[in-house]
């Protein structure tokens, strides 16, 4: 058994229950009601947020015809139209490039003075704001409040006339922090109409709010909410919304195309206040994928001083071809360059072009990224035990201080050998990293979902799958290594509680 020595020279580490949301909230609330709502917002849900410094975006001339039908429809005026239509529903499979499409026609929504408000879910996110639906009306409300004056008065007033609305359910959020404000503006305001853009993007990975019953017994109570539930609750407060009259702003919601939202945007049942955008059928990503991967093999080249022969022809086509359409799979192509991976560039991609999708008989189009995921994590110098520092990585989303350095010191056997560096270092493209100076305030990160979906389903990761009670011990294994530091423990960390904790977000 390693000795505990690891934490010798460690100080304040420990991991503990995360907060309410982004926020710590202040005992002593301030006196301005704008900063109570403040206080409970999700601030790295917001478009431009600092969390979001490296989120993807659309390359300058890709997905134009998508963003500039959006733009378009966003703007127009349909007042005459008996019933318009609020919502658009943007759909496709993992890696279509639907948060990219989002994020850059938020940027351009806001710099034309039209967008109202965004939100960015993110179950990889370490703000448990981004993941689910608690701070989601408050977060909408606070950006409604900076885009014109007359809404921040109504805001601040309905924060002032209501002080218990914070703790209420979101249809009456909505109701109170959105709805009425917008309609005094709209019937009070002589100057430039209100209208813009309300842009909700990874509404599927929302994580479900959960209220246990404390009459419960056992070490786990059942969960009371599903994924599904909030999620759908999130979709009916915003169709409530649209059709208010007097709601001025158009609704982009991007999402998996899940049961719930197949069953709740299912023409036949909402015939009237929504459409549908699937990036899969009705937009073909070929030319936009090929015009990313000829600009960035350029930079590539450049950087290089390589030839102008290189990639050799036809490397593009079959990059392509591999990608099926999936924007994540070209992305982690780029990545691979970018992020110093130990092979040289030239070799680096001709090991990328020799991977086969094991099933070629299958249409599966994840078939090449499984493949590509499958190649960059037998790239670690142990496979098997990269993918359970992956697992257990996740299993601390949310947790206060599970910055990098505590989990590197809490899972590692050894205190000499780096062992973190040793097992995620060819990782970068899948993981991110934080530089050392910032690992002991900075969480790990996931550059994309389908990561996660990838390792949890044996039918597409095959050997390299782990089950839910070896990611259980692995956890427990490393707690026990640590029991007797008192600076680990210090009465809030203990390997019971927690493992119970991990074993729920498995």
């Amino acid at each position: 058994m390693a000795s505990t020595s690891n934490f010798h020279k460690a100080r304040n580490v420990q991991i503990g229950k995360y907060n309410y949301n982004d926020h710590s909230v202040n005992v002593n609330h301030p006196a301005d009601p704008l900063s109570k709502l403040e206080a409970r917002i999700a601030a790295g849900a917001i478009h431009d947020s600092a969390e979001r410094c490296d989120a993807p975006k659309c390359h300058p001339e890709t997905r134009v015809a998508v963003q500039d039908n959006l733009y378009r429809w966003i703007v127009e005026d349909d007042r005459e139209l008996e019933q318009p239509k609020k919502i658009v529903w943007m759909t496709g499979p993992a890696g279509t490039g639907k948060t990219a499409v989002m994020g850059s026609l938020a940027g351009h929504c806001a710099a034309n003075g039209v967008l109202g408000a965004t939100f960015f879910f993110a179950s990889w996110s370490a703000s448990v704001g981004r993941r689910r639906k608690t701070a989601f009306v408050t977060t909408i409300a606070h950006q409604l409040a900076q885009h014109r004056k007359e809404l921040k008065i109504a805001i601040s007033t309905a924060m002032e006339n209501n002080p218990g609305v914070l703790e209420k359910n979101l249809h009456v959020q909505m109701e109170i922090l959105v709805l009425a404000p917008l309609r005094d503006v709209v019937h009070q305001s002589e100057g430039q109409e209100l209208r813009g853009a309300i842009i909700v993007d990874g509404l599927d990975e929302c994580e479900a709010e959960q209220y246990h019953d404390a009459t419960s017994t056992g070490p786990r109570a059942t969960p009371t909410r599903t994924n599904a539930q909030d999620q759908r609750e999130i979709l009916e407060v915003l169709q409530a919304a649209s059709l208010d009259p007097d709601f001025p702003f158009r609704i982009l919601i991007a999402s998996r195309p899940e049961r719930v939202f197949r069953e709740f945007f299912d023409p036949k049942r909402n015939p009237t206040f929504s459409q549908k955008l699937d990036l899969n059928v009705e937009h073909n990503a070929d030319a936009d994928i090929t015009l990313f991967l000829e600009a960035q093999f350029d930079l590539i080249r450049d950087r290089y001083n390589f030839p102008p022969s290189w990639p050799p022809p036809g490397t593009i086509q079959t990059l392509v071809e591999n990608a099926s359409g999936q924007f994540i799979y070209a992305a982690t192509v780029i990545r691979l360059f970018d992020t110093g991976h130990r092979e040289a560039p030239k070799a680096l991609l001709e090991a990328i072009l020799k991977i086969d999708a094991t099933r070629k008989t299958t249409s599966n189009p994840l078939e090449q990224l499984d493949a590509l995921y499958t190649h960059i994590l037998e790239s670690s110098p142990d496979p098997p035990l990269s993918v359970r520092w992956i697992h257990t990585i996740h299993s601390f989303t949310g947790w206060d201080n599970a910055n990098v350095f505590n989990v590197n010191m809490l899972l590692q056997t050894d205190p000499e050998s780096n062992e973190a560096e040793h097992l995620l270092g060819t990782l970068h493209s899948l993981i991110q990293i934080p530089p050392h100076s910032d690992q002991t305030t900075t969480p790990y990160g996931f550059y994309h979902k389908s990561l996660l979906d990838f390792l949890g389903d044996p039918g597409r990761c095959g050997k390299l799958y782990v089950e839910q009670s070896e990611r259980c011990v692995f956890l427990w294994d490393a707690f026990v290594r640590y029991k007797s530091d008192a600076m680990v423990l210090k009465g809030v960390v203990t390997p019971s509680s927690h493992t119970q904790k991990a074993s729920l977000d498995y």
